[in-house]
């Protein structure tokens, strides 16, 4: 668990166990004889609710908020993590072992992929039609001029995508 989900679980029961002591301690005032009236004890817990009790809340409601939405963000980087790990120490990988390893769809790794190359952490060449990564890097690429699908001559011209002329994988090189 995160921090932030953490810090605004906290923040979230401290405020419910505020306004319980509250209640607690004006529901027993009101039964004694020196205390002030019911109409200044009710005043008092509606003071104690809207400036200590609904602020505290809120912003544990933010903190958990937004810690969910960091773990989600961490979860879709420990997925490309695997991913790359996957394609780079085995050298070939198809989207269906993919899927099968990391528990995904194949649409889901598809998008991982696009996500990955648009990000630039991806070099290498991916044939969507059979649904295979290649990894290769940009040096061996440039230097060979061949594609790691069918070994036929790659034209290198572009903004870092080449289609192959042959078999029409995608091949994907970081410009530096």
């Amino acid at each position: 668990m995160n921090t932030g989900r953490l810090a605004g679980i906290i923040l979230i029961v401290a405020s419910i166990l505020i306004l319980i002591a509250a209640v607690a301690v004006l529901g027993t005032q009101l039964f004694s004889e020196e205390s002030a009236t019911a109409g200044g004890q009710m005043l008092g817990l509606v003071m104690v609710f809207l400036f200590v009790v609904v602020p505290i809340a809120a912003v544990g409601v933010y903190l958990l908020v937004r810690g969910q939405a960091e773990e989600e963000k961490m979860s879709q980087a420990r997925l490309e993590r695997d991913l790359l790990n996957m394609v780079l120490t085995q050298g070939k990988v198809s989207f269906a072992e993919v899927a099968l390893e990391l528990s995904l769809t194949r649409s889901e790794v598809e998008d991982i992929v696009r996500d990955l190359v648009g990000k630039q952490l991806f070099t290498g060449a991916v044939n969507w039609n059979d649904g295979i990564l290649y990894s290769k890097e940009a040096s061996q690429l440039k230097k060979d001029h061949l594609c790691p699908n069918c070994g036929g001559e790659l034209t290198l011209a572009g903004k870092g995508v080449i289609v192959c002329p042959y078999c029409g994988a995608e091949v994907f090189l970081h410009l530096d």
